[in-house]
């Protein structure tokens, strides 16, 4: 009689086709237990290693100034002058558009890497010296590793940071970085008083010219023709023209410096063409022979004038023109030199440059934590992957002793 077994032996699934059979994360994880004296022993050397390692490296220090530059400023003389030359058939108006606007602070930056800074920075501390460099321009390319000059957008403040192993050092060469570019500054026409200044000094300088040039010119008419004495018609005619061409030369001035802002379809650049045109037409008319009112006693034609003084005329007319254009450039010059003085210096410096108290770099403790991580992560790596070898290798040679027995089962025995 057959006794039925009421509790059968539990057997274990057989693994279907389709199951992972590969590596999984407990196989990882064995693996590193395995392999932890390893790791232990490569983390704890790389830690020690890199702690002396950054015990041997130079402490750098950075110093640190801020500049302020130019920003709204007051424009009490700038308005007095433009005020001013409004009274010259307002000029003013077209220096304003013309020359105005603040330099960014990305202008300074440029000014404070430029060769004239650097080679004044090294004259003072022997820079090519210090960082063993022969060359300028060498020391140009160096220098943005070791001198940081930043703008704050937030602020609108210039910092500008000097990195080097001795602290008094960087903060003597980040204050020299500001004495070196005023020199530059003072040389420059960078702000709306300097430009109007440069401006009128260059119109000044020519118009100098233009005056000693009509000066000689009436002195050789009158050595030619002997001394001429005019009538009071005469000098109303030479007062009127010369006042005529002044104007002329003056709203020839302004059209230039609004054409260096505006397009020839501006409306007051219209103007200004549509005015020299009328006052070279009355200039014409003045200097025709066929010109002039014959009931006026000052709009009289040159060519009413005797022959033999009409050379001087003109030449006298010349002169006066010429002294009434000195007259306004002089006095427009000073009230750019003055507005130059009331808007004070280009950059300030706010904080000036100390020797700090503690190293900026090299961080120590963040130099040993890297070197220790990479130590753990590549040890691990190491480990897993010489494993993961071992694992091939023995399954390559399960694969070869296969591949051996098929040969021998299909070999033809003779």
């Amino acid at each position: 009689m057959t006794t039925i077994d009421r509790h059968p032996a539990e057997t274990l699934p057989a693994p279907t086709e389709g199951e992972d059979s590969g590596v999984g994360l407990i196989d990882l994880l064995t693996w590193l237990g395995e392999g932890k004296r390893l790791i232990a022993l490569v983390t704890a050397g790389a830690a020690v290693l890199s702690l002396a390692y950054s015990l041997t490296l130079t402490p750098i220090y950075t110093a640190r100034t801020s500049l302020l530059p130019p920003g709204s400023q007051q424009q009490g003389g700038s308005a007095a002058a433009l005020a001013a030359l409004s009274s010259i058939g307002g000029l003013g108006d077209g220096i304003a558009g013309g020359l105005g606007g603040k330099a960014p602070a990305e202008l300074y930056i440029a000014l404070l890497k430029s060769d004239s800074v650097v080679r004044g920075l090294d004259e003072r501390f022997g820079l090519k010296a210090r960082y063993n460099i022969k060359t300028n321009e060498t020391l140009r390319k160096h220098l943005p590793q070791v001198v940081r000059a930043l703008a704050d957008k937030k602020s609108g403040l210039i910092n500008i940071e000097v990195d080097d192993k001795d602290p008094v050092f960087a903060a003597d060469l980040a204050n020299a970085h500001v004495s070196e570019i005023t020199k530059v500054l003072g040389r420059l026409a960078v702000s709306e008083a300097q430009k109007r200044r440069a401006f009128f000094e260059q119109q000044l300088n020519d118009t100098k010219e233009s005056l000693v040039k009509a000066e000689v010119d009436l002195q050789r008419v009158q050595e030619k023709s002997g001394f001429i004495v005019l009538d009071k018609q005469s000098e109303a005619l030479i007062t009127g023209a010369a006042r005529v061409r002044s104007l002329i030369a003056e709203r020839e001035v302004q059209l230039k410096v609004m054409r260096t802002s505006s397009t020839e379809q501006n409306a007051e650049v219209i103007r200004l063409k549509a005015e020299i045109a009328a006052l070279r037409s009355e200039l014409a008319r003045m200097e025709s022979s066929q010109g002039g009112n014959s009931g006026s006693t000052i709009d009289i034609p040159v060519g009413k004038i005797p022959e033999a003084a009409i050379g001087y005329v003109r030449a006298r007319r010349e002169l006066k023109m010429q002294e009434t254009l000195l007259e306004a450039m002089a006095r427009q010059f000073e009230l750019a030199k003055l507005d130059e003085a009331r808007e004070g210096p280009l950059l300030q410096q706010i904080d000036k440059a100390m020797p700090p108290d503690y190293k900026s770099k090299p961080s120590r403790a963040t130099l040993v934590a890297a070197i220790t991580l990479i130590a753990l992560l590549g040890s691990m790596a190491w480990v897993l992957i010489r494993r993961y070898a071992s694992l091939t290798d023995e399954q390559d040679a399960h694969d070869a002793v296969a591949w051996r027995a098929l040969k021998r089962a299909w070999r033809v025995r003779s």
